[in-house]
């Protein structure tokens, strides 16, 4: 008898999927080795920044009150004291009248509150000494970086659940971290159903297909920030399904399945759900594509069922993986980020169900644009090479035209969002 599902609305089912949080685990590691892992912990300011005030320049040191009355008619003379490379620490107080030589990023001598640049005076000698002229104004603070100018000692710098780009280690390093808090990266299995798969390096053959989607998503996982484990391919047989989905349960913080949860003959995940006595959360959701993915919760642990269809699945991931692994890697915004955009095609058929559509942005006039790619089925994969994004046509009794606003997620970024579109 064929099952009867009732589609849930997407904001639900993300929500279901969400409440089931799972917890996330730390690890210290280099530095060196930190890169495009997520902080577990908040870095804080080790002391000021800069720690003392310092020269942005090469030039000269001075007060700037003694330029107060400069101009091209009538120049002043300051004798030069000393010479300060970066790194050095000065040995005397400017007095008036008085100029420090001075290399960009070393320590503004007491007394100074100003850098001319080197270009801007020139240099003279008197009696074997040596003497600027200058013949401008020069402003307080002028070329001068001063001490916690950027950050005060102990002041909240990056957050925890931040991705560590290169501008973060920069940070890091700056302040001493020469190990890191760093989340555990969890661990995804993926198996591919269907006894119609080959292997990417086996030729084709009649009635079969190649194994796309094991390969698409894990990179999807690795985008998202987790460790993806592949457990190979299951047949259209129950039994085996079974004892391998069990046995792999055990390793895993996350399992993906993609094929095999539809309504078909063929279809054996949902009985597998029965058989693990897990929590079905949901078997439909009012979205295309996707609509038959189906959540499980069994011993603290997800199983997903994405559709087998390639570009179903992509979007499964997207919307209701991706979103509880970065909250795993306790990023406060977990889900993706998403913009008001022009919309930049006709799509005139309505749906019922929210779709989500493939799409590339481009910029015309200056406006960002949405545009679909490629057809705009589930079974499609050619398309997923240029999305970079996916366009939100909520459902309704109507179509969308060109120049309608619309939201859209962006798949490469990494800043997030703290709530749905």
């Amino acid at each position: 008898m064929l099952e009867i599902r009732s589609p849930i609305k997407i904001g639900l089912a993300i929500e279901k999927i969400m409440l089931h949080s799972l917890n996330g685990a730390v690890e210290r590691i280099s530095i060196d080795d930190c890169d495009d892992r997520f902080l577990a912990e908040d870095v804080f300011a080790t002391h000021d920044a800069p720690l003392f005030t310092r020269s942005g320049y090469d030039g000269y040191a001075i007060r700037s009150e003694d330029t107060s009355q400069v101009s091209p008619h009538t120049p002043i003379e300051l004798k030069v004291m000393e010479e300060l490379g970066a790194g050095m620490v000065p040995k005397q107080e400017l007095m008036p009248f008085e100029a420090t030589r001075i290399m960009t990023g070393a320590m503004v001598p007491k007394g100074a509150d100003a850098v001319i640049m080197l270009e801007l005076v020139k240099e003279i000698e008197k009696n074997s000494e040596k003497y600027i002229v200058i013949k401008r104004n020069i402003k307080k603070g002028e070329n001068i970086s001063y001490q916690a100018e950027e950050a005060r000692s102990g002041e909240l710098l990056i957050k925890k659940g931040t991705r560590i780009n290169p501008g973060v280690k920069a940070v890091l390093a700056t302040f001493g971290y020469a190990e890191v808090n760093v989340s555990v990266k969890p661990k995804v299995g993926i198996f591919a159903t269907g006894s119609e798969l080959l292997d990417v390096d086996e030729k084709l053959q009649d009635g079969k297909i190649r194994n796309s989607n094991s390969y698409m998503i894990s990179s999807q996982v690795n985008r998202a920030g987790a460790e993806p484990i592949y457990f190979g391919k299951l047949p259209d047989e129950i039994e085996t399904c079974f004892k391998k989905i069990s046995e792999t349960l055990k390793e895993v913080d996350i399992l993906i399945t993609t094929g095999g949860v539809s309504v078909g003959d063929y279809d054996y995940m949902q009985e597998i759900y029965k058989r693990l006595q897990g929590e079905v959360l949901f078997n439909k959701v009012a979205i295309r594509p996707g609509s038959v993915t189906t959540v499980t919760v069994l011993s603290g642990k997800l199983l997903f069922g994405l559709s087998g269809n390639p570009s179903a699945s992509y979007v499964g991931f997207e919307l209701f993986v991706r979103p509880i692994i970065r909250k795993m890697l306790f990023c406060e915004n977990s889900f993706l980020k998403f913009e008001w955009v022009k919309f930049g095609a006709d799509f005139p058929r309505p749906n019922p169900f929210t779709r989500f559509v493939r799409s590339k942005l481009h910029v015309e006039n200056g406006e960002l644009i949405t545009s679909p790619v490629g057809i705009d089925k589930s079974n499609i994969v050619m398309s997923l090479a240029k999305t970079d994004s996916l366009t939100i046509l909520p459902g309704g009794t109507r179509g969308f035209s060109k120049g309608d606003y619309v939201n859209v997620l962006l798949l490469d970024d990494q800043e997030g969002s703290r709530t749905l579109w």
